[in-house]
């Protein structure tokens, strides 16, 4: 984690903003602790640190911090491969579609941005998924 905590979380936040913000409908809003993006009602990126505050995320993330967490939803394959790998990631339990990352200085925002996309898409009409670009899948 780097020296100053709080401009890590700061920048964090404006990372996946950037990418959460621009699709349709979406919009951002303080949770209980950090910041997550929403489709209608629905979660599908959350920026929250670990710190203290949150017994729920120090559980689920390994252990007190200070660190910062980002959870999204996932399916199929991805959400099996995702649940097992192990540090970075880490599978909450109070969702089965949870998946939970560790974003730390040597984190790859392009993979962050394709997982903030794919979770939008999971949980947006499907009307408006298709307006999202995607990379072609392998």
């Amino acid at each position: 984690m780097p020296a100053n905590f709080d401009d890590f979380l700061r920048d964090a936040i404006a990372r996946v903003a950037a990418v959460a913000a621009p699709l349709p409908d979406a919009y951002e809003e303080d949770a209980w602790i950090g910041v997550r993006w929403r489709i209608r009602q629905r979660t599908f990126a959350h920026v929250a640190p670990v710190d203290g505050r949150s017994p729920a995320f120090e559980r689920a993330a390994g252990g007190p911090g200070p660190y910062v967490v980002m959870t999204f939803r996932s399916d199929g394959d991805e959400l099996d491969t995702l649940s097992r790998i192990g540090y970075p990631y880490f599978k909450p339990d109070w969702s089965p579609t949870v998946v939970g990352l560790h974003l730390t200085d040597e984190s790859d925002w392009d993979e962050i941005a394709e997982l903030v996309t794919e979770s939008y898409c999971l949980l947006a009409p499907k009307k408006l998924a298709r307006l999202v670009a995607r990379p072609p899948q392998d």
